[in-house]
């Protein structure tokens, strides 16, 4: 099982609900993981003072330190440690400089010049506009599949040139004064100028290269010339430790001093047990529905708008979730730069939804909706849901597909879909995946309207002009694209008590896996 860094969190089963359970299952679950064979036998809260061990769920034998293709937390943890980006987010995603010193537009909106900042990569050569330029166009090249490749196709590289050593000049196909947040994503890590390798990889982050197994452990070790300041530890490793009972064990018995992405049973063990540290991100992950508008039977958008007043979502949230998380509102990226304000909340009404049900002739009717153990809260969802939807007069069943098909599977497959969301930049998710005809547009929505408004704030240069055209194109979206976030869910990584300088931020930001940043007392 693998955890989208760009998309999709899973929130994993709960585990056993006792200490002595896990203790006793402990060694069978960290043998399976590869963990013990990975972390050496140093013992005592994660091994040595100075090394630094971080347990998450490995993707498996196809794994690469090449950051361009790094759609895992895992893989962000690692390109993090060994590289940098121009920009990074902020809590909310908005942006904030790293290599880049300063950026700055024109007055179209189509030419954005970057300085860098004095830095270096691990073999002592300078970050130059060279390697800035080469890095990007292997990002936004088709052949290489980053994840930011949809967004960076927007740069004109025909016409981007370096100006001087540490200063790039990037030429956009059309104005886009959100631009920033392209450069700040996961997938645009800056590499040397022609890199086709990366067995021995050389970056520019914290951390230099040690060894590194696809599936198994990865080492690093720290590098004292970085231009943020040394990290504060000697030695990274992150291991695998696929269960989520085998990073709590892991965690609880001093192998690893971070154990990522717990949820349900283990959140609540941890605690009651005490002894660990929860870092723990409120609507983190958006869960999400998506109806297919461009197909039947949600193409009447009666339909929608009855399954949107039909379900219970505080029901959900106490059920699906177990209560670790907040109901949604039909909208990506509640507390992010540029969700609307002032919003109501979509409140349940049976009788409305059951009047629209009628209306469009659909009494009776049965829908499938896609689901996987993906994420542990989609099949209880899905439960409820039908249970919910019989009081209007749908009937609903779930049709389960194996997890490591099913996010390819359902692209094209089905009417309705479970899925989800990590934190991103509000803007980037509406043009990746509610503009008419995006590439990951699930839903098929298309609306002129729509479209028309996000390309007005993407071209219009005023701050707080651009984020109202964004919150009027949203509250469009909301009713009509088919995407309906019927909840937020927690994000949750535990932390030895020894542990220091980590904090509670969401997956993406700046601060999330800043392991330089660590203390081991």
């Amino acid at each position: 099982m693998t955890t989208h860094a760009l998309g999709h969190r899973p929130v994993h089963r709960p585990g056993p609900g006792r200490r002595g359970v896990l203790a006793g299952g402990g060694a069978l679950a960290l043998a399976a993981s590869g963990l013990l064979a990975g972390c050496g036998a140093d013992g005592g809260d994660g091994g040595k003072s100075d090394r630094f061990r971080a347990a998450f769920t490995s993707g498996g034998s196809e794994e690469t330190l090449d950051p361009h293709v790094a759609p895992n937390f895992v893989d962000q943890a690692r390109a993090k440690a060994l590289y940098d980006t121009l920009g990074t987010y902020n809590d909310d995603m908005s942006v904030r400089p790293r290599l880049a010193e300063s950026w700055e537009s024109d007055a179209s909106g189509t030419r954005w010049r970057i300085r860098l900042r004095k830095a270096a990569f691990h073999d002592g050569k300078p970050v130059t506009a060279a390697d800035v330029l080469y890095s990007y166009r292997r990002a936004g090249g088709p052949a290489t599949g980053s994840a930011s490749q949809v967004l960076l196709s927007a740069v004109d590289f025909t016409a981007t040139k370096a100006d001087g050593t540490r200063s790039v000049v990037f030429a956009l196909k059309a104005p886009n004064f959100e631009f920033p947040t392209v450069f700040a994503g996961p997938g645009t890590e800056i590499i040397p100028d022609g890199t086709t390798t990366f067995r021995k990889p050389v970056g520019s982050g914290p951390f230099t290269y040690v060894s590194f197994t696809p599936g198994g452990t990865a080492r690093y070790r720290r590098w004292a010339d970085h231009w943020d300041g040394a990290p504060h530890i000697a030695e990274l490793e992150i291991v695998p430790a696929n269960g989520e009972s085998a990073r709590l064990n892991a965690l609880l018995s001093g192998q690893v001093h971070y154990a990522a992405d717990m949820a349900g049973a283990s959140v609540d063990q941890l605690k009651k047990e005490g002894s660990t540290r929860l870092l723990t991100v409120k609507r983190a992950t958006a869960q999400q529905l998506l109806l297919r508008t461009g197909r039947k039977p949600f193409d009447d958008p009666r339909l929608v708008r009855a399954v949107q007043l039909g379900i219970d979502r505080a029901a959900l949230v106490r059920i699906a979730l177990a209560g670790h998380g907040e109901v949604g509102n039909d909208l990506f990226g509640m507390g992010l730069r540029g969700y609307p304000q002032g919003l109501a909340p979509r409140v349940r009404d049976v009788g409305e939804a059951r009047r629209l049900v009628k209306e469009a002739g659909a009494e009776g009717l049965h829908i499938t909706v896609e689901t996987s153990s993906v994420d542990a809260a989609w099949e209880p969802a899905a439960d409820l849901m039908a249970r919910q939807l019989a009081g209007i007069g749908l009937k609903l069943s779930a049709n389960t597909r194996a997890a490591s098909t099913y996010f390819s599977e359902t692209r094209t497959q089905g009417v309705a879909a479970f899925n989800t969301t990590s934190t991103l930049p509000v803007s980037d998710f509406l043009e990746q995946r509610v503009r008419g005809g995006a590439a990951r547009n699930q839903t098929q929505y298309a609306s002129k309207r729509f479209d028309a408004l996000l390309e007005q704030a993407r071209t219009t240069r005023d701050e707080q002009a651009r984020l109202a055209l964004l919150a009027r194109a949203q509250k469009i979206a909301r009713d009509e694209s088919g995407l309906l976030v019927w909840a937020f869910s927690d994000a949750n990584d535990a932390i030895a008590p020894s542990v220091g300088g980590l904090r509670a931020t969401p997956p993406n930001s700046r601060d999330w896996a800043r392991f330089d940043r660590v203390r081991v007392s």
